[in-house]
């Protein structure tokens, strides 16, 4: 796989910011937001007026197959917001990888076996970067477990997380079922078999974890909750309902040494961005009537 990052920085900017921080991959200078405005991600919340920032995309990624097709993306309204590393790989090989020295724990018997762990990072929750519980079920062969709709008489599969304020649940990512008709019943059901993975998407929020305070805990519990019922094609095992307590670490965010965000208790890099941000407030307001 190879990686580009693309940001209306100048590539003086970026040729410091990529050596001191040791970025490991390509970054492309696009001064004039031009390839921004082609890939129509322009940030249209920020007008000329606000100086600066006028020009920078909505935070994102395409990941792309050999042929250069768009395969997944993943865009958000905000730069608080970012898809972990992990997520990223995920799409581009089609598989969740769960390390074993993640937060986890595991369940279920011998027909159903069933691990749930946090993936992202290195298991830890930071501000903004969204992570992924995700709950594996492993079933033996013949058996299948449901998605919605079901008929009366047969439960859904569902995967609940909770955890303390300012922690953020998305909905749960499922993969396609297959369907399934059960002639005697005159119904026809979707339907997962093998191995089954559902992601919840977690981040925290400024309650949890922000870029001005330093953290207020070093970790904090998730509880997961999953609901199942395994069947073969003549017979129904008894529903289950499955809760795991995960106590995952807490960790600072990365930010920019510059004046505004240090001294919040962070991780703050090692390249300067103040004589950046100066050259920027000089660039941007050029031939755009845009005072600062």
């Amino acid at each position: 796989m190879k990686v580009y990052a693309i940001s209306y920085d100048d590539q003086e900017c970026l040729s410091e910011f990529g050596d001191k921080q040791n970025i490991p991959f390509t970054l492309l200078s696009d001064i004039d937001s031009d390839v921004i405005r082609a890939y129509g991600i322009l940030n249209d919340q920020v007008s000329p007026e606000d100086g600066f920032f006028y020009g920078i995309p909505y935070p994102g990624v395409y990941v792309t197959d050999e042929e250069g097709v768009v395969v997944a993306k993943f865009f958000h309204d905000t730069y608080k917001k970012r898809d972990s590393a992990e997520m990223l790989i995920a799409a581009a090989a089609g598989r969740v990888e769960i390390p074993d020295d993640v937060p986890q724990a595991r369940g279920g018997d011998d027909e159903v076996k069933l691990s749930v762990g946090l993936v992202g990072g290195k298991g830890d929750i930071r501000q903004g970067i969204l992570r992924e519980i995700v709950a594996r079920f492993e079933l033996s062969d013949g058996l299948h477990i449901y998605g919605e709709p079901v008929p009366d008489g047969l439960v859904a599969t569902r995967v609940t997380v909770k955890g303390p304020d300012g922690l953020m649940c998305e909905a749960p990512i499922l993969p396609p079922t297959e369907p399934l008709t059960l002639a005697a019943m005159g119904v026809k059901l979707q339907v997962w078999s093998g191995e089954v993975d559902i992601r919840v998407p977690i981040y925290a929020a400024s309650e949890l974890a922000t870029e001005v305070a330093p953290l207020a805990q070093d970790s904090v519990e998730i509880e997961v909750t999953v609901r199942y019922q395994a069947c073969n094609d003549d017979t129904c095992l008894l529903p289950r309902t499955e809760t795991f307590t995960l106590d995952v670490p807490m960790d600072v965010t990365e930010v920019p040494a510059i004046p505004v965000h240090q001294g919040h208790g962070q991780r703050e890099g090692n390249y300067d961005g103040l004589p950046h941000m100066k050259r920027l407030l000089k660039r941007k307001p050029a031939g755009r009537n845009n005072p600062i």
